[in-house]
């Protein structure tokens, strides 16, 4: 049982490793509706693994930046009136154009508002709904669970992208735990973000969605744990984690990945 354990992680954080060496060798362009406080953190991850982020707003320029795009992220963060305008516009043209977009519904605890327009969102069928706890529960109205999170994968047809001390991804059937990472990124803002982000990213060059959504939380988990052990507090690792992702390889990401 070990050893097959063993074989099956290896395969895993192998897909990652290769799902990163096709993000560096293709430069996917990434277009990101997100927060205000998480673009700039954001754009020089996406740029750190290879990728081409573009975050423009505006109601006459987002169709084509997302055309030209090969993946969407619509992070509900700051969600003023420009961002769900623009919001509107983008998805729409991801689903002209068949481009994969990741939902990630920030603060939907908090507004109730706001967590009826994302549960909206989800019936337009985003690839991934990357989401906290909290954020799952007012969602779904359930308890974070393995059991919960599948069935709501099922039901939506998305892939729940579940962050905590363990993160869980799941598309309804298979299921992943992923437990890299560093207590301290809980310390530096847009973190989250960011992952979402990734995933996007890695929807781009990998067409199976939950394997792309795993490779990115163990890419920026893994980072996490690298730049944390070089950091003496959330300060020196939001530069330290950049630097990580920037120099991050197949096989430091296969010998660090801790999947389950």
């Amino acid at each position: 049982m070990h050893n097959l354990q063993a074989a099956s992680r290896d395969r895993v954080a192998k897909a990652a490793s290769d799902i990163l060496a096709r993000l560096r060798a293709n430069g996917p362009r990434v277009h990101c509706i997100t927060n205000t406080v998480a673009q700039n953190f954001t754009a020089n991850a996406l740029l750190a693994v290879g990728c081409v982020p573009s975050m423009t707003l505006s109601p006459e320029e987002i169709d084509p930046f997302v055309a030209g795009a090969q993946g969407l992220l619509v992070n509900l963060g700051t969600f003023d009136g420009e961002r769900r305008k623009a919001t509107e516009i983008a998805i729409a043209a991801a689903a002209r154009h068949k481009i994969a977009w990741v939902l990630d519904p920030v603060f939907v605890d908090r507004a109730p508002q706001r967590a009826a327009f994302a549960r909206e969102l989800i019936t337009r069928r985003p690839n991934v709904v990357r989401l906290n706890h909290s954020e799952f529960s007012a969602l779904s109205g359930k308890a974070p669970s393995r059991e919960a999170a599948m069935e709501y994968a099922r039901i939506n047809r998305i892939v729940v992208a579940l962050s905590g001390k363990t993160d869980l991804v799941t598309d309804g059937e298979r299921v992943m735990t992923i437990s890299s990472g560093d207590p301290l990124m809980a310390k530096v803002t847009a973190m989250g973000c960011t992952g979402s982000a990734l995933i996007a990213a890695c929807l781009a060059v990998e067409t199976d969605v939950f394997p792309a959504s795993a490779a990115a939380l163990m890419v920026i988990g893994v980072a996490g744990e690298l730049a944390a052990e070089k950091s003496s507090g959330p300060g020196s690792l939001a530069v330290a984690i950049i630097d990580a992702l920037y120099n991050l390889d197949g096989p430091t990401l296969i010998a660090r990945a801790k999947v389950g």
